[in-house]
């Protein structure tokens, strides 16, 4: 099934952020690399998903969401900076699924129930932006969550602790490595309601490949 034709069809849209693994993709160490992600729109049979790594028509997902549990399945159709996602899953599982979605979508729709966020941390309307490292170059990433000190990305590369970059156009270092991606500290702490124009930055996510790219700056 195609992006188009999936998003015509009844479905929640949903902003859940999980992480994933490419069949194909590995790190310098041979390892499979993990990425974070975050769905879009989800039904029982199909999910999109905006990623930091697309991977090609026909690849083996695997990927994990707080509330979906682990889900298996083969990308059928890709976009800029995301896939869709065909579930494997037996009638039961679907039937889980189905009656989850209900609920979110219930949830999503009724104030009395909606969480109100009041944590530092936000989750951008967008999911990607552009990294641009000291010696000039460029990678896209992909925006975990965010807040006027700093930010989680996730991208195709794990810079070592310390490295100056940019997110967006926001200047910092990277502070931590996380499992699916890793922290960067802002150099000025930044105005909250400013956040999504300064570090959102519309950048279509790398196709995925058999090995890492050279580039790769591993800690």
């Amino acid at each position: 099934m195609s992006v188009q034709e999936f998003l015509g069809q009844q479905a929640v849209n949903v902003a859940i952020g999980g992480h994933y693994t490419l069949a194909n993709w590995f790190d310098a160490q041979g390892k499979r690399r993990t990425f974070a992600c975050r769905t879009s729109r989800v039904s029982p049979f199909r999910m999109m998903v905006a990623v930091p790594v697309v991977g090609k028509v026909g690849d083996r997902i695997t990927s994990y969401f707080g509330d979906f549990g682990k889900l298996d399945g083969h990308i059928s159709d890709t976009a800029a900076g995301s896939f869709l996602l065909e579930l494997a899953m037996t009638t039961s599982m679907r039937e889980k699924l189905a009656t989850k979605l209900s609920w979110l979508d219930k949830k999503q729709k009724d104030p009395a129930v909606r969480d109100s966020r009041t944590h530092s941390r936000i989750i951008p309307a967008s999911s990607h932006s552009t990294l641009t490292f000291a010696d000039g170059s460029n990678r896209s990433c992909f925006i975990i969550d965010m807040s006027a000190s700093g930010v989680a990305v996730s991208a195709d590369v794990q810079p070592q602790i310390g490295m100056p970059l940019a997110v967006g156009t926001c200047v910092g270092r990277v502070v931590r490595l996380l499992p699916h991606g890793f922290a960067v500290k802002f150099v000025e702490q930044q105005n909250r309601n400013e956040l999504d124009r300064l570090i959102v930055r519309a950048a279509p996510a790398r196709p995925a490949g058999s090995a890492e790219p050279p580039v790769r700056r591993a800690g």
